[in-house]
């Protein structure tokens, strides 16, 4: 039983999508795409093995040179999505009771939470807006 070239590339595109699975190698899915490409050039435009081993090499190596990088860039960029007590950091608040050293209320984010001055000295009077500028447990460390 002769298999046609085509079928041949889209097994090995097979095998790498698998391999590209269990790794977890984004180069293995564009090597995978290449011989989608060679089985293509192979099966509909009647390419020989030349055409097809072109092919594949070109749009591999295509993939990988401008995929990479860009995929690359977006791990490292990757947008800092603060939740919970770090969304909080830097918002400002409404002082409800006297924060000094020693404590006192603000609202902050429609809540009311306990907090404290950064400066030991410095007081903050009701009604004057604070900035948060960390978390201690409940307690919202202000300036």
């Amino acid at each position: 039983m002769d298999i046609d070239a085509w079928l041949w590339w889209l097994i090995g595109a097979a095998v790498l999508g698998i391999a590209l699975v269990i790794t977890a190698m984004p180069e293995l899915g564009m090597l995978a795409v290449g011989a989608v490409a060679a089985a293509m050039v192979s099966g509909m435009l009647g390419g020989g093995a030349v055409a097809q081993v072109v092919v594949f090499a070109v749009v591999s190596t295509a993939l990988i040179a401008v995929v990479r990088p860009i995929a690359k860039r977006q791990r490292v960029q990757r947008p800092h999505l603060a939740s919970g007590v770090d969304a909080l950091k830097g918002k400002q608040a409404v002082v409800l009771e006297r924060v000094d050293g020693s404590g006192g209320r603000i609202k902050l984010a429609g809540e009311i939470w306990s907090a404290r001055s950064l400066d030991a000295a410095r007081v903050y009077e009701a009604g004057q807006e604070v900035d948060v500028v960390e978390i201690e447990g409940a307690t919202a460390i202000v300036m």
